[in-house]
């Protein structure tokens, strides 16, 4: 008698966090290629390969499961982005710093939040679940701006110069959702730092 191998069995907290995984990696790509209105809880549940009953059991409507997804992923673009903080070069990081902070408004987790936040302009009740979360985000990214450039935001114009940072990046990437803009950006963002370079003001360096 051929003996059966023995399955290892997942356990229920691991199969169900994959789960919910695969739904919200599923509604980001919906969002992209399809927009808010192509984006239904029975097209994200086909894609992730979750039956409609588990699905609606873990995010009851599709704002429920919209908005975790978004945050959810842009929490993993933040992750990836502390990670790459780490390899910053000492000559160039100022260049370097932008791709990183760019990366984020070119990235399919931006695209999809631009479809949640245009969609909740005309709509009261998501745009109540959604101020919450796009605030967060706006506040995280700053302060990862304020890391990566290693600057103290607080002295001279350096607040205002990471928002006009911010705001360029935001603008470069909604040009981007149109058309590959990559080379026009790449040059911007040349002047961009050299601009930086020029006018924020460094932390002190104690040399004692």
């Amino acid at each position: 008698m051929v003996e059966q191998p023995v399955r290892e069995r997942v356990p229920q907290a691991e199969r169900t966090a994959a789960m919910r995984l695969r739904l919200m990696e599923a509604t980001v790509d919906a969002l992209v290629e399809l927009g808010w209105a192509g984006t239904t809880t029975t097209v994200v549940s086909r894609r992730a390969g979750v039956s409609r009953g588990a699905q609606l059991h873990h995010f009851p409507s599709k704002q429920d499961l919209v908005v975790a997804a978004v945050e959810h992923l842009t929490n993993r673009r933040r992750d990836e982005m502390r990670r790459a903080a780490a390899d910053l070069p000492v000559t160039g990081r100022t260049r370097a710093a932008l791709d990183i902070l760019g990366a984020q408004f070119t990235s399919a987790v931006f695209f999809a939040a631009l479809e949640l936040w245009v969609a909740a302009r005309t709509d009261p009740t998501l745009r109540e679940a959604v101020a919450p979360l796009e605030r967060r985000i706006g506040r995280e990214t700053h302060a990862y701006a304020v890391e990566l450039l290693d600057v103290d935001e607080t002295a001279g114009d350096n607040r205002r110069l990471i928002q006009a940072t911010l705001d360029l990046l935001r603008g470069l990437g909604l040009a981007n959702s149109l058309s590959d803009d990559a080379r026009r950006r790449a040059a911007v963002l040349d002047s961009w730092a050299s601009v930086l370079d020029s006018a924020l003001e460094r932390k002190l360096v104690d040399r004692s």
